[in-house]
């Protein structure tokens, strides 16, 4: 499986595990899941790094803490461009975020750091 699928796969279920937890997000179907995620990847393949570049000031002075309302403020955007994806509140956009990062994370460091054959000779 190429790790772009697992990640996409990844944010699916943690958007999804969001919305089940948290009062303020809604997923309507898991085909808007799995679209939200989708997009989700574009935007912090395209905005993200523009944004972080744009605020490192402020990032650097709350010690990266500030990427947490970076990616709120993403998973916004993409509840805004999904229909079927709502979120609420600025609150519920950054629960969710945290909650989206702490799943990655745990992923990541669980899952296997190489994702190629190896080749005996």
């Amino acid at each position: 499986m190429p790790f772009w699928l697992f990640r996409w796969m990844v944010n699916t279920l943690a958007l999804l595990l969001a919305a089940a937890v948290l009062k303020g997000v809604e997923i309507d179907s898991v085909l808007a899941g799995i679209i939200a995620a989708g997009i989700l990847g574009l935007v912090n393949v395209s905005v993200r790094p523009v944004l972080i570049l744009l605020t490192l000031p402020v990032n650097l002075l709350t010690l990266g803490l500030f990427t947490l309302v970076i990616n709120a403020f993403m998973l916004m955007l993409v509840a805004w461009l999904v229909p079927g994806f709502h979120i609420e509140s600025f609150g519920a956009g950054l629960a969710a975020a945290l909650l989206t990062a702490i799943i990655s994370a745990l992923v990541s460091w669980v899952a296997p750091g190489r994702w190629y054959v190896y080749r005996y000779r």
